[in-house]
């Protein structure tokens, strides 16, 4: 059983830090029939979210082991969840109740809208809806697999028609692991066009998707590339993040292992993504879309 409940905020890009704040076991609480988790006064609905974080510089230095920044960050958000993405069997609650798993995965707002106020360091930002491009997912299990890839984007525009456009994309894997046994690399892939949601999900057989993905980095940018396909659609997704606006996430595994020692993230991926539709029997291309803004990982360690 675990001994504590760990509260994580923070920020990216200049002056990026991530900061922690511990609490005792009986401190936290989760609602199994609804989003309500409660890590002393934090809290965390599916409509709000609000807490605080804050952390010395005199902790930071005798607390190694706490893995934090310094800084303090106060939040007060309301949410609005407009596109959601089921992953399937693969967290469902049998596979919950067998333990099936390595890691899980769920996501509730893969577009989301946020509004309120951000304290970050005393100094106040207002967060609006249409300049948020929000998400909001949930992992549990074990441990990230390994290697983890990530990538979300909601901010699109259409280079055909230099317009913004309704749309999201949202891919997560790598490696998952089922009763110990690797399925080598797969990942799940959801993209949400103009209202029209797209799948391209190896669990669901029947749908006959494939995916081809890879990650490369250099002394300035992590890369992700990945083509996905299924009976009726196609994506090619280019996105890149730099280093110098990335962190690494710092953290304990729920045995207390500390295996992911480079797992790269960041909130300022950008690229390109062509979607396709299949027409009489050819590729169609439907739009070619920049984005920006978007969230990433990535986090590969030797076995």
């Amino acid at each position: 059983r675990p001994c504590y409940a760990l509260l994580k905020a923070g920020t990216w890009g200049e002056g990026k830090v991530q900061l922690h704040n511990f609490y005792g076991i009986d401190q936290f609480s989760a609602s199994t029939q609804q989003l309500d988790c409660r890590i002393g006064p934090n809290s965390l609905t599916e409509t709000r979210l609000t807490g605080a974080v804050q952390v010395s510089e005199t902790e930071r230095d005798s607390y190694p082991e706490r893995m934090s920044d310094a800084g303090s960050l106060e939040w007060n958000l309301t949410i609005d969840k407009k596109v959601k993405f089921d992953v399937g069997f693969g967290s469902s609650a049998l596979m919950n109740l067998l333990g099936a798993f390595q890691m899980y995965w769920h996501v509730e707002g893969m577009k989301c809208t946020l509004q309120g106020e951000i304290l970050f360091n005393n100094e106040k930002y207002l967060v609006h809806p249409e300049t948020s491009f929000g998400y909001q997912d949930k992992n549990w299990g074990s441990d990230y697999t390994n290697p983890w890839i990530w990538l979300n984007c909601n901010n699109f525009r259409s280079k055909l028609t230099n317009t913004a456009v309704d749309a999201s994309l949202d891919l997560g894997g790598g490696c998952p692991k089922i009763f110990g046994i690797s399925l080598q690399r797969r990942i799940l892939t959801a993209f949400c066009y103009r209202g029209e949601f797209i799948e391209f999900n190896f669990s669901k057989f029947w749908k006959r998707s494939r995916q081809d993905f890879n990650t490369q980095e250099d002394d300035t940018y992590f890369y992700w590339n990945v083509t996905s396909i299924n009976k009726r659609h196609k994506i090619v997704v280019h996105f890149k993040c730099a280093k110098s606006d990335m962190l690494w996430v710092n953290y304990e595994s729920p045995k207390g292992e500390k295996n992911h020692k480079k797992l790269w993230n960041g909130g300022h991926a950008e690229g390109t993504l062509h979607f396709y539709r299949r027409e009489n029997g050819a590729w169609k291309l439907i739009d070619e879309l920049e984005g920006s803004l978007g969230g990433c990982e990535y986090g590969e360690y030797k076995q």
